[in-house]
């Protein structure tokens, strides 16, 4: 088990990483690859402080080195679901699972339109991540709406387990049900299903975390970064404008000290 996981592989997230190593504590940085980044596609960044002219991708690369000898580990893959047992957070992304004490978001804005229904079918229906809850659906017909390069390949999955899986390539999407779904509409053709796996390349906070108090679309944090779900914490651009990279190396680094404080307060009560 790490002491901390983070989401997010920007400014936010490495700089809460290397201050947890600075601090000791054993962090992981799970995010998206950092080429579909706006930062990474920057080519001259302006105004962050003792470095001018330097551009996105060199950024990044300096961010993950320190990290990296800060004794951070970086995973490359898309988090899918956050499941807080009391003790700990169990995290999954791919057909991986990580543990830690405490959780610091990091994601970035989240620019991510939920499809009718999606939010209100969570749990009933309605999963991220086809490796975590595709075995519930065994026999069973399912959707799977593919936003992703590697949809496919988890359709597949779901196929060989033993799902009848209908793969989704539009944008117009309804997901119909009251108490659990039972069909999509997709383009306007109504079709019957018990499950529907929705991948996207990122899934906005208060739908990987439940009960995470939001302000209008931002997570809410006080001056410390932490949230209103003990354990968990939060940085940068997914905590409100203005969207700068200062802002969001200072807030990792704020977050990764109160982390470090919960853990050292667990630590005491074992």
């Amino acid at each position: 088990m790490f002491d901390i996981i983070v989401i997010g592989g920007g400014p936010a997230g490495l700089s809460a990483a290397i201050t947890a190593g600075q601090r000791g504590n054993s962090a992981v940085v799970i995010s998206n690859d950092s080429s579909g980044s706006g930062l990474y596609k920057a080519r001259e960044i302006g105004n962050y402080p003792g470095f001018p002219d330097i551009s996105g991708p060199e950024l990044l690369e300096k961010l993950t080195a320190h990290a990296i000898s800060s004794g951070a580990e970086l995973h490359t893959g898309r988090v899918s679901t956050v499941m807080p047992t009391g003790e700990a957070f169990h995290i999954g992304y791919g057909a991986a699972i990580l543990s830690s004490k405490c959780l610091i978001l990091a994601t970035g804005v989240a620019q991510t339109s939920l499809f009718p229904g999606e939010e209100e079918l969570l749990g009933r229906g309605v999963s991220y991540c086809a490796t975590c809850d595709g075995m519930l659906f065994r026999g069973k017909q399912v959707c799977v709406v593919c936003l992703t390069p590697d949809a496919g390949e988890e359709a597949e999955y779901l196929a060989s387990i033993g799902c009848g899986v209908t793969q989704l390539h539009t944008s117009k999407i309804r997901i119909n049900g009251e108490k659990k779904v039972t069909s999509v509409t997709a383009d306007g053709k109504e079709i019957g299903c018990d499950g529907v796996f929705v991948l996207r390349k990122a899934i906005a906070p208060h739908m990987l975390v439940s009960g995470l108090d939001m302000d209008n679309g931002h997570i809410r944090t006080d001056p410390y970064g932490r949230t209103n779900i003990p354990g968990i914490f939060a940085a940068g651009d997914c905590t409100g404008k203005p969207y700068q990279i200062a802002r969001a190396t200072g807030q990792g680094q704020v977050a990764a000290l109160s982390a470090s404080e919960f853990i050292q307060k667990l630590d005491s009560q074992v």
